[in-house]
């Protein structure tokens, strides 16, 4: 994942495939009422995602920084 300012409150944000199909995967669970639980296997690729866009976010701040 790599997070890109292009200009105030405007961001380009590269995902992989994967990256994309956990997000939509989510996003249709919930807008569709997010009956159930989460599986493990979803769980634990929402977490890698999020892991992924924190740790992007933190570069960007860094650059910024510099």
């Amino acid at each position: 994942m790599h997070i890109e300012k292009k200009r105030s409150l405007i961001y380009n944000l590269t995902i992989s495939g994967y990256e994309l199909a956990t997000l939509i995967s989510l996003a249709r669970w919930v807008a569709e009422g997010a009956e159930g639980e989460l599986t493990a296997e979803a769980l634990t690729q929402l977490k890698q995602v999020v892991s992924n866009y924190d740790r992007a976010a933190e570069q960007l701040a860094e650059h910024e920084a510099s």
